[in-house]
């Protein structure tokens, strides 16, 4: 039977938004500049897809 101590821990988050960045050195905040602007352009790339379905789909329907 496996107790708490030995089930695997889920890694945390590389960064969650609003924490403290008092403790993190500048090497570690360009780290998380850098992931937070590919999740910026990921997020934007989803965006794009979804506008475009919706103009093929408005572009289908205007028949």
């Amino acid at each position: 039977m496996l107790t708490d101590d030995d089930r695997p821990r889920p890694a945390p988050a590389a960064h969650v938004i609003g924490q403290d960045l008092t403790a993190l050195s500048i090497a570690d905040l360009d780290a998380r500049i850098a992931l937070l602007r590919r999740e910026i352009e990921r997020l934007e790339e989803a965006r794009r897809h979804r506008e475009a379905s919706q103009e093929a789909a408005r572009a289908v329907f205007k028949l």
